[in-house]
């Protein structure tokens, strides 16, 4: 009988526990999900209107205004070819440089894994400053280049380190069985080694397509003066900054006259959701890997 009425008390408790659960995860919910909702409403939302304030998760006037305004650049187009371009080519060439040198790395037989570890860690630390690193691409050749935005980034330290812990988890049987069976490296990088740290390099795509995306100062820096070569971010950050100072010098007459009907919060909230969708659509694809990558690379066994 005390067995029963204990068992029903803990039966109690732990709804209660389950119930309150409940409603601290939908709190983080709303509070994780409302912002981006307000700032869907108020790009939505009549510029005028928005002015008065008081929008939270619905648009009081419906209008696609202040998105129109945006695409009216006709830099806009190539920008988001270039950026979609960067985007795709950086990650994919970023994720083969990091899992080669991760690879490397996690070889027992590789003498100067230690050295060249010791030199990776020291990129995370210590930097070349922004003249010197001008300097250096200048001469280089990478000046108005596409390039530009692909090759000085390829190797990052943290991905590497990342990929190697998860790949130093693998079995090392795997490899000295396949050695024993006439593998050779390459053969046992492409065909063992990678197909198990699907997780890390998903996790690492993640990371290196976000920061491609986002990216807009190199742009500014490096191929400012390369219309051809502008990115999505760099252009919205144009426009942002002339609806901020009033300045149609560099978008011309027609977006000074629908500067006269668009607010600046309104143009804010549509660069943000103009930026941040493409990164929505992908992150989902990418979701399941995301947290075992980051989880069984962090930890040695």
């Amino acid at each position: 009988m005390s067995k029963a009425i204990s068992y029903g008390r803990a039966s109690r408790g732990d709804r209660m526990f389950d119930i309150f659960n409940y409603i601290l995860m939908s709190f983080i919910l709303i509070v994780t999900i409302y912002p981006f909702l307000n700032v869907l409403a108020i790009s939505l939302n009549n510029s005028v209107d928005t002015v008065r304030g008081g929008i939270t998760i619905f648009p009081r006037q419906f209008t696609l205004e202040n998105y129109a305004t945006i695409f009216q650049s006709q830099d806009l187009t190539t920008a988001f070819k270039i950026s979609v371009l960067r985007t795709v080519i950086g990650t994919c060439i970023g994720l083969i440089a990091c899992s080669l040198l991760a690879y490397t790395l996690s070889r027992r037989d590789f003498q100067g894994r230690r050295a060249i570890s010791f030199i990776l860690v020291l990129t995370l630390y210590i930097s070349g400053g922004l003249i010197p690193v001008f300097l250096l691409y200048r001469d280089l050749g990478l000046i108005n280049s596409f390039w530009v935005y692909v090759l000085p980034g390829m190797v990052n330290a943290f991905y590497v380190f990342v990929i190697r812990s998860f790949m130093d988890n693998l079995p090392y049987e795997l490899q000295e069985s396949a050695k024993m069976d006439g593998a050779n490296d390459i053969k046992i990088f492409w065909s063992i080694i990678l197909p198990l740290c699907k997780p890390v390099l998903a996790t690492i795509a993640l990371f290196i397509a976000v920061g491609q995306w986002n990216s807009w100062f190199d742009t500014y820096i490096y191929n400012g003066s390369a219309e051809h070569l502008t990115t999505l971010q760099y252009e919205l950050t144009k426009i942002l900054q002339s609806t901020q100072t009033g300045s149609s010098a560099a978008y011309g007459n027609n977006i000074a006259e629908k500067q006269q009907s668009v607010s600046p919060d309104s143009i804010k909230m549509a660069i943000t959701i103009v930026t941040i969708v493409p990164i929505l659509l992908v992150y989902p694809f990418l979701q399941r890997y995301f947290v075992k990558g980051l989880t069984l690379g962090a930890v040695k066994s």
